[in-house]
C-alpha cells in the first residue's frame, strides 16, 4: 500500500509540474501575441498618419542642419558646426551616491579657472542643490579638455550642433543670433529661418551685400569717433548708390551673437533701421533740390534775407550771425536755417511734402531684416510753420537708412530705389522711381562737393576721394521742448562726386565731447572727421582709388562763392 501511495503521489506531482508548464508556455504565447499585435497597431498608424519616418538621402544627411550665411565674396558670416556643451548630471555617480567627488565649491572654482566669465557662485549653488542642467554652451575643444582633467563624472560633454559666428560681433544687427529653439532672431537669420533651414535649400550659402573689410572698417571708425567724442551710441550705412545694396550697416554698442547675454539682449536695438531722429540740417540739400526741381530756384546767385524768421510767437534764427543774405550756395555751405525755412515756405508745403514722400520719408525704411522703425511724419496738412521747418530737418523724425536712400537719389541721377541687404546680380537693381531730374542731381553733385571744400564738411574732405556732403547736428526732443545738451550729430556724404558710385552716413548719439575732441559736440567737428577717415579706408576696396587730377567741375558757380573767388 506504501508503494502505490507513493505512486500515485509522484503522478500528482508529475501532473502539476506539467500544467504549470502548459500555462508558463501559455503566458509566454499570450505575451508574444500582446507584443504582436502592438508592433501590428503602430503598423497601422504609421501607415495611416503623416508621422511615419521620412527616407533620408545620404546628401540630406550630410548637410548641415542650418544653412551658410556669407558676405559678397564669400567670407563665412554664420555657419553651423559640431560643439561641445557642458552638462552637469547629478545622477552619473549612481542612485543615492553623492554627485560629486569634491565639494560644489571647489569644482566651481576649477570651473571658474578655465571659464573667466563663469559666475561661480551661481554653479555652486547648482551643484549643491543637485540641479541638473548646462552649465556653458559653445565649449572649445580645448576647453572641453581641461573640463576632463577635473575627473568629475557628473560634468558632462555632449555634442550639439552649434551656431557660429566667426566674425564675432562684426555685422550683429545685420545677422541677428540663433536662439536655443533653433529660430533664427533680429535679423537676417530671421528673414532667411526657412531657407536656412529648408533640406532643399540649406546647402546653398547665402550671400549678403555686406563686404566684410567695409564692415569692419566702419565699425572702427564709428567705434573711435564714440571715444573720441564720448557718444552714447553711433549708427553708420555705406550704401551703393545705383543698386541700393548695403556694402556696411553698424549700430554701435553691438552685441556678440556667440553669447546672447542679459547685457546683449539690450544693445540689440538698431539705431540704423529702426530708431528715428530729427536729422538737422542733413535736409537742407533735399530742400533746396525740391526747390530747384520745381523751379523755385532758377538763379542760385539770388539773395535771400537770413536775418530770423518770424512765424507767430515763434522764431526761426540761425546759431551764430551769417550776415544780411544769402544765396542758396552759401546757405548749404553755411548752413542756414531762415534761408532754408524761406526756400521751403516759397516752394510751399505740398510740393515738399511731395518730395518727401516720394522719397519714402513717411514709411518705415525698405529693408529686409525686421527691425524698422516708423518716422514721425508730420501728417497730411502741414501748417507754415511745420513745412518750414521740416526744411531744416526739424517736425519730422527718420532713421538714418532713410537718409541713406534719399542721398543715393540726391546723386544718382534722381532715382530713388529701396536698400537692400541681398546681394544682387549684375543687371538686378530694381527700377526704382524717379524724384528728381537728371539735372537736378547733377546739380547738387556740384553743391554737395562744395559743401565739404568750403563749408562745414570740410573734416571729411578726404584727398583724392571728391567726397561731397551736408553736416546735421540736431537737439533731441525732450518733456520740456528740444535739450541743448543732448545732440544729434549726422555727416551724409557721397562719394566719389564726379561719379558718386556710395552713399555714406555717420551719426553720434549725444556726443558730450572731450579734450580729443576740443569740446566741439556738432557734427562738423565729430560726425564729418569719422567720413574723412573711413572713406580712404574703403576706397580701394571698393574700386575708388584717389585722384588728384579729377573733380566735379564747379567753375560755373565757384563766382557766387565768396570763400573760392577769394582763393
Amino acid at each position: 500500500m506504501a508503494v502505490a501511495s507513493g505512486r500515485v503521489q509522484l503522478v500528482t506531482v508529475r501532473q502539476r509540474s506539467l500544467t504549470v508548464a502548459r500555462w508558463r508556455v501559455l503566458w509566454i504565447a499570450f505575451g508574444f501575441a500582446f507584443i504582436a499585435l502592438i508592433a501590428l497597431l503602430r503598423i497601422a498608424y504609421l501607415g495611416m498618419s503623416d508621422h511615419g519616418l521620412r527616407a533620408t538621402s545620404l546628401e540630406e544627411a550630410l548637410l548641415p542642419p542650418r544653412g551658410e550665411i556669407t558676405d559678397r565674396n564669400g567670407i563665412p558670416l554664420a555657419r553651423a558646426f559640431p560643439a561641445y556643451a557642458l552638462w552637469f548630471n547629478p545622477e552619473a555617480m549612481g542612485e543615492g551616491g553623492a554627485p560629486l567627488v569634491h565639494a560644489p565649491q571647489e569644482v566651481a572654482a576649477k570651473l571658474k579657472a578655465i571659464f573667466p566669465d563663469l559666475d561661480e557662485k551661481r554653479v555652486a549653488a547648482q551643484f549643491a542643490a543637485g540641479r541638473q542642467g548646462y552649465i556653458r554652451r559653445r565649449v572649445l575643444p580645448e576647453e572641453a579638455n581641461l573640463v576632463q582633467d577635473i575627473g568629475e563624472l557628473a560634468l558632462e560633454m555632449p555634442m550639439e550642433n552649434d551656431r557660429h559666428y566667426p566674425q564675432g560681433s562684426m555685422g550683429a544687427h545685420i545677422l541677428g543670433y540663433v536662439a536655443a529653439d533653433g529660430r533664427g532672431r533680429v535679423g537676417m537669420e530671421q528673414v532667411l529661418d526657412e531657407h536656412l533651414r529648408d533640406p532643399s535649400t540649406r546647402g546653398t550659402p547665402v550671400a549678403l551685400s555686406i563686404d566684410v573689410r567695409v564692415q569692419g572698417a566702419l565699425e572702427d571708425e564709428l567705434r573711435r569717433g564714440m571715444k573720441l567724442n564720448d557718444a552714447q551710441g553711433a549708427a553708420g550705412i555705406v550704401l551703393d548708390v545705383d543698386t541700393g545694396e548695403v556694402l556696411a550697416l553698424a549700430s554701435l554698442p553691438e552685441f556678440d551673437p556667440n553669447k546672447i547675454d542679459a547685457r546683449g539682449q539690450s544693445l540689440m536695438f538698431n539705431r540704423v533701421t529702426n530708431q528715428v531722429y530729427e536729422l538737422g540740417s542733413t535736409f537742407k540739400p533735399i530742400t533746396v533740390a525740391a526747390a530747384l526741381d520745381a523751379g523755385v530756384i532758377r538763379d542760385l546767385g539770388k539773395r535771400y534775407d537770413a536775418s530770423p524768421v518770424q512765424v507767430g510767437r515763434f522764431t526761426i534764427k540761425d546759431s551764430h550771425d551769417l550776415g544780411s543774405s544769402l544765396n542758396p550756395i552759401e546757405t548749404l555751405i553755411h548752413s542756414s536755417n531762415t534761408v532754408s525755412a524761406r526756400i521751403a515756405d516759397e516752394l510751399g508745403p505740398e510740393r515738399l511734402r511731395r518730395t518727401m514722400i516720394d522719397l519714402g520719408m513717411n514709411e518705415r525704411p525698405y529693408i529686409e531684416i525686421p527691425a524698422r522703425g516708423f518716422p514721425l511724419w508730420p501728417g497730411k496738412k502741414w501748417p507754415r510753420l511745420t513745412n518750414m521747418t521740416v526744411g531744416f530737418g526739424h517736425s519730422i523724425a527718420v532713421t538714418p537708412l532713410h537718409l541713406a536712400s534719399a542721398y543715393a537719389a540726391l546723386v544718382n541721377g534722381g532715382i530713388w530705389r529701396p536698400a537692400t541687404l541681398q546681394k544682387l546680380a549684375p543687371g538686378d537693381a530694381p527700377k526704382g522711381r524717379r524724384v528728381f531730374k537728371a539735372s537736378t542731381s547733377s546739380r547738387m553733385r556740384q553743391l554737395l562737393r562744395t559743401i565739404a571744400v568750403y563749408g562745414t564738411g570740410r573734416n571729411a574732405n578726404a584727398p583724392g576721394y571728391r567726397v561731397g556732403g551736408k553736416t546735421g547736428s540736431a537737439e533731441k526732443p525732450g518733456a520740456h521742448g528740444y535739450q541743448k545738451s543732448a545732440l544729434v550729430s549726422t555727416f551724409a556724404a557721397a562719394f566719389p562726386m564726379d561719379r558718386p558710385r556710395y552713399v555714406v552716413i555717420a551719426m553720434l548719439d549725444e556726443p558730450r565731447g572731450t579734450i580729443a575732441s576740443s569740446f566741439q559736440r556738432t557734427a562738423a567737428w565729430n560726425a564729418a572727421p569719422i567720413v574723412g577717415r573711413l572713406v580712404p579706408r574703403i576706397g580701394p576696396l571698393m574700386g575708388v582709388r584717389p585722384d588728384d587730377t579729377r573733380d566735379v567741375d564747379i567753375s560755373d558757380i565757384r563766382p557766387l562763392i565768396p570763400e573760392a573767388a577769394s582763393e
